[in-house]
């Protein structure tokens, strides 16, 4: 059976109405929320895995932390991962060689290996059962694509120090590839079971996590709570996927896509344990070609899971394909290229794809020096945050750190520009193509149970939800980041900004920035 939560729950738990694999005990997620004044050394806003890795390399070097999340730890994105750790990136290496040069390129390649390293130590030092393991990685042509971008990659890859070589057979594939990639030494865990014993260790060494706490602002001195309460603190730093302290400069660099994953079942030990990718499909876009990435992880005694992603959209613009066509244009691939029983998972998460391809790390441009980010997760959440939490730590630390200027927020990069506006521009046209602009034609009474619509009210555009009970819950249908018309994600059962990523939940808290403000509520509980 698939795993749901109540939609008026999302937000909390998780965020989204379907679980990942992953999410399985939201007590062990949830800490005492913060209902005092306080003082540290570093607050860091955002549970997931880029704040926990932030806040586990500052307790080490002896900081005193104070991390805050407004839901569960591993509510936002970490908890629907599907968990690669991967130095061998998607955005392709000669493309990353034309944009930031050889050199820079080789770093590139060697924080990630470095993030991987971290990993495995830190398993190992902390003693944390997370199912982490080396894993080779294959790379093989979409069938869109040609055995020219491999070759290209391959020679690219060889240039930045990566270790690949060419093969001939992909283990566990029916379907073989003419030709594939192999990247050895990548790896996978299980990132919640990962991303909690870095919390038993921060707090066992002095550090303070609390849940349930919105940060409502942020200033050089610290942050303020929703509740009221302060953590004054030396340093600030923002680690909550879509940073809510930028809202112009980040947004404008980076874009919000839907991405789509099932988990299936599949005999135990009969699949080996690798992870596999393609190339992407390059009809829909050469720049940034969705790809699919595929995986297996332990489930129970008689079977493992094969966890496959892919499909991915512009966040609030579904395109040629519904949501629920995303996960059966899924499974279908899946079931060509391998041999899989039930699907017993299937959830979505949100992907910050950075115009250039790497994550913004470091001082937050526009802000005081004294206050950091995290973001721009580009497909490789688990590794850009796991280098976001050494970066962070050692420029708070006042450490050099040579990874510094190719992860800096405020840079720009002509060589990108060409992809930069692209998506800016293309992005709001096709936000201004699908925006309701007659919600008046919507009928209350017509919206069924568990589902939504804009509709206006009161002379104005709201999105109206209906639960179980036939209650509706209507609310402002404009979002608090820039004033986009939200839409209806119908697999999540939350509303969902095209313009930046913003979405909230049917209750219309904020569930995932830039937007750090919930919807005005028009009608909490009512029937129509």
């Amino acid at each position: 059976m698939e795993s749901e939560t109540n939609p008026l729950e999302v937000g909390r738990n998780t965020s989204g109405e379907h679980l990942s694999c992953w999410l399985e005990n939201r007590a062990e997620r949830q800490y005492l929320p913060l209902i005092v004044n306080t003082k540290t050394d570093v607050v860091v806003v955002g549970g997931g895995l880029a704040g926990i890795s932030v806040a586990y390399n500052l307790v080490n070097r002896g900081f005193s932390v104070v991390l805050l999340e407004d839901g569960f730890l591993g509510s936002g994105e970490t908890g629907r991962t599907t968990a690669h750790l991967a130095s061998a990136l998607d955005d392709r290496f000669f493309s990353l060689e034309n944009i930031f040069g050889k050199d820079n390129t080789k770093l590139i390649y060697q924080s990630h290996s470095a993030a991987i390293d971290f990993i495995e130590q830190t398993v190992r030092n902390e003693n944390i059962d997370c199912d982490f393991k080396r894993v080779p990685g294959y790379l093989f042509a979409h069938a869109s694509d040609t055995l020219e971008t491999l070759d290209k990659e391959y020679n690219a890859a060889l240039a930045a120090g990566a270790d690949v070589e060419w093969v001939d057979e992909i283990p566990g594939m029916k379907m073989q590839p003419i030709k594939s990639l192999k990247f050895n030494n990548q790896g996978q865990f299980h990132p919640m079971k990962y991303l909690l014993g870095l919390a038993e260790a921060i707090t066992l060494k002095g550090g303070f996590i609390y849940t349930g706490t919105h940060v409502e602002s942020i200033d050089e001195n610290g942050v303020t709570t929703s509740d009221g309460f302060r953590v004054d603190a030396k340093f600030i730093v923002v680690a909550t996927n879509s940073p809510i302290n930028s809202k112009y400069i980040l947004p404008m660099k980076q874009y919000a896509y839907r991405t789509y994953a099932i988990g299936a079942l599949v005999k135990k030990n009969y699949l080996p344990e690798v992870l596999w990718w393609d190339t992407g499909d390059m009809n829909v876009d050469k720049d940034t070609p969705p790809y699919h990435y595929v995986r297996t992880q332990p489930y129970n005694i008689d079977y493992d899971l094969l966890i496959v992603g892919g499909e991915d959209h512009k966040t609030g613009i579904m395109g040629n394909y519904s949501e629920i066509d995303r996960y059966a244009n899924l499974e279908f691939w899946t079931r060509e290229r391998f041999d899989i029983g039930e699907v017993v998972f299937r959830w979505s998460g949100q992907v910050l794809e950075p115009y250039d391809g790497m994550a913004f790390i470091g001082r937050n441009a526009g802000d005081k020096d004294n206050i950091f980010v995290i973001t721009g997760d580009s497909g490789h959440g688990m590794t850009h945050s796991t280098i976001g939490g050494i970066l962070v730590a050692d420029l708070i630390a006042g450490n050099e750190n040579e990874w510094e200027s190719i992860y800096k927020p405020g840079r720009f990069n002509l060589k990108a520009s060409k992809i930069f506006f692209k998506e800016t521009i293309g992005t709001l046209l096709k936000y201004y193509k699908t925006r309701p602009d007659h919600p008046g034609s919507v009928n209350l009474a017509s919206i069924a149970l568990n589902d939504a619509a804009i509709v206006e009210f009161d002379g104005q555009k709201a999105g109206a939800y209906r639960d179980e009970r036939g209650m509706l819950h209507l609310v402002s249908a404009t979002c608090t980041h820039m004033g986009c018309t939200v839409s209806w994600n119908n697999v999540e059962k939350t509303w969902d900004c095209a313009c930046h990523g913003s979405r909230f939940s049917v209750l219309g808290e904020v569930i995932n920035g830039p937007a750090n403000h919930p919807l005005d509520i028009l009608d909490e509980e009512t029937q129509y």
